[in-house]
């Protein structure tokens, strides 16, 4: 029931994602009455899906402790509910962010290694993709977290992206090693030290984001969700600019005409709609997180993050990977002198 236009966008999603993943079943949380007709006019999509029904919804404008209190029968607490108790493979949900995160949190925990969640996704860079994490869940970080975040963040292009060597930077203020702040440099310290089979390539800047310099860009909440709100607002500016300078003259509309195929490709290239899904990584289970105001064809696409990570056993190469990590940290150090 969540998102701008759910759950009509819900059901359209599910159908599109239906003809990638034909095997793929859906438990529907939400209002039956407002559900079943849209299944009704889907004679292909009805009999994969069931409806567990529940009037109650959190909105965008509850708080997150509200939702906590409030919301154990919500359709967002009865899907993560599913999930926690083996029904489900994973959540996909438009809803509100804050909730979904202090509710999976609570129901589905962290996975052991883990102190903290990551919201994580991919976007197109001159090289081809590249994952961002933290994009909004911890304001503040330390060496450690940034670590854990380095590590998920690398399984995560391995798993989705495909990548099979991921190389991971730390976003920072300059490529210099004394630069940035000391949780940044603590970090990078123990991503260069490190026993796993990680290819750390070191402090990364902004502008490197979008040149896909690394498959991996790792960085605190705060500075993660400034960075790709900066770059969706540019990519809208970069859209109007374009849409007024091919409207301002005859001539112009017409340069239109010989150049809107190379223009479809840049647009397909950049639609955030096919990025769409971001996971919320570091937790006992997989929960994806849709953008509230897209549309069937993105919300689809979230299915589509939520199926892979599903597929390929996410969480158990995530755990394999920490122990590693939490092996060669109580490993004993060789004598020096």
């Amino acid at each position: 029931m969540g998102g701008d236009h759910a759950p009509e966008m819900v059901i359209a999603g599910a159908n599109i994602a239906h003809r990638r993943f034909p095997d793929v079943h859906f438990l529907l949380f939400g209002d039956e009455a407002r559900i079943s007709p849209l299944l009704d006019r889907n004679a292909v999509l009805k009999p994969l899906c069931q409806i567990r029904h529940t009037p109650d919804f959190v909105t965008n404008e509850d708080k997150p402790s509200v939702a906590l209190r409030a919301g154990r029968r919500s359709s967002m607490r009865l899907a993560i509910d599913a999930l926690e108790g083996g029904e489900a493979a994973a959540v996909v949900s438009a809803g509100n962010t804050g909730a979904l995160m202090a509710m999976s949190k609570i129901v589905l925990r962290m996975v052991p290694g883990i102190d903290r969640p990551a919201i994580a996704s991919y976007f197109p860079t001159m090289r081809g993709e590249s994952v961002m994490l933290d994009l909004g869940a911890n304001v503040e970080c330390d060496a450690d977290n940034l670590v854990q975040f380095a590590v998920m963040g690398e399984v995560f292009a391995r798993t989705v992206l495909g990548v099979s060597q991921p190389s991971i930077g730390l976003l920072n203020v300059g490529s210099e090693e004394q630069k940035g702040h000391e949780e940044v440099r603590a970090a990078a310290t123990l991503l260069r030290n490190t026993d796993l089979p990680v290819h750390f390539h070191g402090f990364v800047e902004g502008d490197d984001i979008t040149a896909g310099t690394v498959d991996v860009v790792v960085t605190d909440g705060f500075s993660g969700n400034i960075a790709l709100k900066t770059a969706e607002g540019t990519a809208k500016l970069y859209s109007e600019f374009l849409r007024g300078a091919f409207r301002s003259s005859l001539v112009a509309r017409i340069g239109y005409l010989f150049a809107r195929h190379a223009l479809n490709k840049v647009r397909k290239r950049t639609d955030p709609r096919r990025y769409n899904g971001a996971l919320f990584l570091g937790l006992n289970g997989i929960v994806v997180k849709s953008h509230g105001g897209t549309d069937a064809l993105g919300f689809a696409n979230a299915i589509g993050v939520a199926v892979d990570m599903a597929a390929n056993d996410f969480n158990s190469k995530i755990r394999a990977e920490l122990e590693h990590l939490q092996a060669a940290a109580n490993k004993p150090q060789a004598a020096t002198g």
